[in-house]
């Protein structure tokens, strides 16, 4: 290519596998030695996807710089390297002891487009941060758009036309009530105060953030806690934005203080979350597990908020996602003896799709937890459970002296069904819009909990704008 065109190597310093594979302290060093000047960049990282894409339950920001930190003193050419990096401080520490010249930052660059402008501009604190759960990973292993937990309009640029700084301004000076502070409710309270709107959020409980600030307590979860971080510091600064916490609101309420002469409001956006079922039902049970009376049966609600277990705990996996095995992961390490069943082929299945699968199952297994696959949760009595192989149905006894069930989620919408049952009453007090939002509208995870409540402000007295498969690029030659 001649002088015109710069040729970058990505090369791999440790592949993981020890003396079959390239390790950073050996055969790594020694290629880089050889190729030192042949590249005009040096675009440095580990192996294999599931390593150099590790998710922040696993490792912390910067976590490859031990296995390339090498490479800058064996080359005069330019040295970029990776590690989901989303402190600037953290970046330019880097770059000043010379372990890079250039940060690649893919992840937080899908969680934040404008990162680089906002260090340029001084509004590090503006940053949605990425929060390393690799929801993004999950889209491409699953072949459907791009999605971000933090960044509720990546992928939809081109299918929607949204933009992830800019939104469209109010329609009206309606005001706007937001019920419920977890991540719908809190990014739709913030969209719609970026519109301009004058919005009203109310919470239950003292802290806001919903399930965020729950399941950023479990273990390696705590980075999921930006989601929650982010949204409310930039909610604290708009003036058109009130935050009332520990008010929990009834129909009635709802209808009283929509008032002229009260809160003002013509719109409202409920969010009021999801709870886990108590009578597993789930993917495999579509009838309550029998016995279930006789025993002392936890969800993961319970759990994380503080209630306890006791003695040998059977965890029953069900939903396949990260919940159950994190769960079992937090009782084995608070002393229990911990079963862990599911009828999956193997531990929390779905997060093959975010990278993490191998890592999970080989955590518990290194912390004593026992494990039963492609097994499922038949029957309860007093102090044991029946267990039954998802194949032969052959059936075996185990002790169990506090059952939890990750199976299913059901939307904490009874506040709705209160209000939408009385449209008398909607109309008289100028309700024009009455939604469900996030996990109480379809639980899921975080990422759509935070899309619907986006969703949700961009449409509020707009028209719903038809989702396009793609837009085709008109090239004239």
């Amino acid at each position: 290519v001649g002088d015109s065109c710069a040729v970058a190597v990505r090369f791999c310093v440790e592949e993981f596998l020890g003396a079959q594979g390239i390790t950073s302290e050996n055969e790594g060093k020694e290629i880089v030695e050889m190729l030192a000047e042949l590249p005009d960049l040096w675009d440095v990282n580990i192996s294999d996807w599931s390593m150099d894409s590790a998710t922040s339950r696993f490792e912390s920001e910067g976590y490859q710089e031990p296995y390339m930190a090498f490479v800058k003193s064996m080359t005069s050419k330019p040295v970029v390297g990776v590690g989901r990096f989303t402190s600037p401080d953290t970046m330019l520490s880097l770059i000043q002891r010379g372990v890079m010249d250039m940060i690649g930052a893919a992840r937080p660059s899908i969680a934040d487009p404008f990162l680089p402008k906002k260090i340029e501009e001084g509004r590090e604190d503006e940053i949605r941060e990425c929060i390393g759960c690799n929801i993004c990973v999950m889209s491409d292993e699953l072949s459907v758009p791009i999605s971000c937990t933090q960044n509720p309009t990546m992928g939809e640029e081109w299918r929607r036309g949204w933009h992830p700084e800019r939104i469209e301004p109010r329609n009206s000076d309606d005001g706007v009530l937001v019920v419920g502070g977890g991540p719908a409710g809190l990014e739709c309270a913030l969209a719609l105060g970026q519109r301009g709107y004058r919005v009203i959020l109310a919470e239950a409980s003292a802290e806001l953030g919903g399930r965020v600030s729950r399941e950023s307590r479990l273990p390696g979860l705590a980075e999921w806690g930006r989601v929650r971080d982010y949204r409310v510091l930039m909610l604290e600064r708009m003036a058109n934005v009130t935050i009332y916490r520990e008010n929990p609101l009834s129909a009635d309420e709802i209808f009283e203080f929509s008032a002229e002469d009260q809160f003002d409001y013509s719109h409202v956006l409920l969010a009021n979350g999801s709870s886990w079922r108590r009578n597993g039902l789930g993917r495999i049970h579509r009838e309550p597990i029998p016995g279930l009376d006789k025993l002392k049966v936890f969800t993961p609600d319970d759990i994380m908020d503080g209630v306890l277990a006791k003695g040998r705990v059977v965890v029953f996996d069900d939903d396949h996602f990260y919940m159950g095995g994190v769960l079992a992961e937090k009782l084995r390490r608070e002393g229990h003896d911990v079963l862990l069943v599911t009828p999956a082929p193997d531990i929390s299945t779905w997060t093959h799709k975010t990278l993490e699968q191998k890592k999970i199952q080989k955590q518990l297994m290194d912390l004593g937890v026992e494990l039963a696959t492609q097994t499922n949760l038949t029957a309860a009595e007093t102090g044991k459970v029946e267990l039954s192989c998802i194949f032969t149905e052959r059936k075996i006894e185990r002790e169990c002296d506090s059952l939890l069930l990750v199976t299913e989620r059901i939307p904490n919408d009874g506040l709705f069904n209160s209000l939408n049952g009385d449209p008398e009453r909607l109309t008289n007090a100028g309700i024009k819009t009455l939604k469900c939002i996030g996990d109480s509208f379809a639980p899921a995870t975080i990422a759509a909990a935070v899309y619907s409540g986006h969703l949700a402000a961009r449409e509020l007295q707009a028209e719903p704008q038809e989702e396009v498969p793609f837009l085709r690029e008109r090239i004239q030659i």
